[in-house]
């Protein structure tokens, strides 16, 4: 019997497309040829975004993943674009993202002769990566896609990174091997359920709190498990706080919701809720270091533990559990409901009102200021009165995050808000509005980053404007490395080196490149400039001489002190 044969690069294509993959970030390079030209004899079959950067093309296929529920898809060249992609898979992975990474080398037959571009990718990808492999044989393909996207999908989701060789792009495969099991192109796939007995445990430790309090961290979102998180949270008359990557695990308004809780946009009048639980029930969430102030809220031994995961790691690295449900996070929250009493207790919504309250007195009378430079809380106060309910924010780590993590109401569940907390990498907001925007089309999609971001990202400003990406930009500009310098002020008595720098005129860079821009130096341009940049239709970006974080009361705790 004789079977049809295509190229190693016509197949990934066919594998790609049938995982549901309908759009890839990236850059060209020499060894990605044979793949290019399979890409145009597909008849646009997919859509490919060409990238200025392959980190960025990373973040953008982050920020995809992030909002569809679906693979996120970048490629890269050998040598230069493996190194510079790796930034965007690691913080993909990190937040457990499915990402495919693909990155092309030089042929076999190359190896170990000093050939332009050599390096071993699977030894740089290994530990950034669930699962890499460099495929040497074209027959191999199709099983290691079938492999790639069933590693990103299942279990703790994350990335994966194919290397792609030059000559095995061009080798033939034969086309009955061209198939795949189109559950692994979405996440999570193939759910995993909790112990039965663990889940007791916890249901017994519920039962006996006397003021429980869920934390939640990103895995919830990625879960779809929102609605199975407010059932138990009203049966048990819980708080609901979140990480910043768990922001939309409920709305903001809820009268459960206590918003972000740890060192980065939790406050003071959010942290006596945390100290006075004396039952903390983790879910999707790490109990990492900024979550918890480094560990010390909760305290170790304050309160009794319930973590809940679908990584077994995850269980003890940080605290001690008294419950450890091993699970997706809906199939573990509704195992939960499923078993507990509901509590008579109705004391939830006072607490949560009363921090709420208190946690937005300063933040509204600094809102209002009319103070030159402009006040980072009037910003946030503005946006909040101008952007739809399912506009997609994509704020970088540095002076965005906390304002927005701490007071920047998400009136929806699921995911609006994207910051990357796994590396905190500057430059990521600019990108990864680009890929937001490619998967959520009908909404508004914002990149706010401060000026050392801007500065990272800035050529991406060409393929927002050749592909006319109706993004809008949004720069708080006070020309130092905020973050950085707030940290001398606070623990290093002012002691400033190496970190301020010169202001650039970001409305003039983006007019330079064909973007319409604003420049807002007075409080009261603020309100019709965003009105102007959001209701465009085309890409926009403004310019706001923003107060620097040095000087501001940002909802950071180690400032705070």
């Amino acid at each position: 019997m004789t079977t049809n044969q295509i190229t190693g690069g016509e197949a990934l294509v066919r594998m790609l497309k049938l995982h549901g993959v309908n759009v890839i970030f990236g850059l060209c390079g020499d060894t990605s040829l044979p793949f290019y030209d399979a890409l145009y004899r597909s008849a646009g079959d997919l859509t490919h975004v060409l990238t200025r950067d392959e980190r960025h093309a990373a973040y953008m296929a982050d920020a995809y993943a992030r909002v569809t529920g679906r693979v996120g898809v970048c490629e890269g060249p050998s040598g230069g674009g493996a190194t510079y992609i790796a930034p965007g898979v690691v913080e993909a992975s990190e937040s457990s993202i499915p990402l495919l990474a693909i990155t092309s080398d030089i042929s076999v037959s190359s190896r170990g002769r000093y050939t332009l571009t050599e390096l071993n990718q699977e030894a740089m990808f290994g530990p950034l990566t669930k699962f890499t492999q460099v495929i040497d044989n074209a027959a191999e393909l199709p099983r290691i896609l079938r492999r790639a996207f069933k590693e990103m999908t299942t279990g703790r989701p994350g990335a994966a990174h194919i290397g792609l060789p030059f000559d095995v792009q061009q080798q033939p495969v034969d086309e009955a091997d061209i198939w795949a099991e189109e559950e692994f192109g979405r996440y999570p796939a193939r759910r995993t359920g909790p112990d039965p007995v663990a889940v007791e445990t916890a249901a017994e430790l519920i039962s006996k709190a006397r003021q429980p309090l869920f934390v939640c961290g990103g895995g919830v979102v990625i879960s779809g498990a929102e609605q199975e998180l407010e059932v138990l949270a009203k049966k048990i008359d819980a708080p609901i706080a979140t990480t910043i990557s768990g922001q939309g695990s409920i709305a903001d308004d809820h009268l459960l919701s206590l918003g972000v809780v740890g060192s980065n946009g939790g406050t003071p009048a959010t942290r006596k809720v945390v100290d006075a639980a004396d039952l903390v029930i983790f879910v999707g969430c790490r109990a990492g270091s900024v979550t918890t102030e480094r560990w010390r809220h909760p305290a170790p031994g304050a309160a009794k533990i319930i973590h809940i995961d679908v990584d077994p790691a995850v269980m003890g690295a940080s605290y001690r559990p008294d419950a450890a449900l091993v699970g997706d996070a809906r199939l573990c929250l509704t195992a939960l409901e499923a078993v507990v009493s509901k509590r008579d207790a109705d004391g939830a919504r006072e607490l949560v009102g009363h921090a709420r309250k208190e946690k937005y007195a300063e933040f509204r009378e600094l809102a209002k200021s009319t103070a030159v430079p402009i006040r980072p809380e009037r910003v946030i106060d503005e946006l909040q009165r101008q952007l739809l309910q399912d506009a997609v924010i994509v704020a970088d780590p540095g002076t965005p995050c906390p304002y927005f993590s701490a007071y920047y109401e998400i009136r929806d569940t699921g995911r609006t808000f994207i910051s990357n907390r796994a590396h905190g990498a500057l430059g990521f907001a600019l990108p990864a509005a680009v890929g937001a925007y490619y998967g959520r089309s009908g909404s508004k999609c914002v990149a706010v980053m401060g000026d050392g971001s801007f500065g990272m990202a800035v050529g991406e400003l060409e393929t927002i404007r050749r592909l006319g990406v109706p993004v809008t930009m949004i720069v708080f500009s006070n020309s130092v490395f905020g973050w950085i310098k707030a940290g001398q002020r606070s623990g290093y008595d002012g002691r400033y080196y190496s970190v301020d720098f010169t202001r650039t005129d970001h409305a003039a860079v983006a007019e330079a490149y064909g973007i319409k821009s604003w420049t807002v130096a007075e409080p009261d341009q603020l309100a019709p400039a965003l009105q102007a940049a959001l209701q465009s239709d085309k890409p926009t970006l403004v310019d706001i001489i923003t107060q620097p974080l040095q000087e501001a009361r940002a909802p950071v705790s180690e400032w705070v002190a």
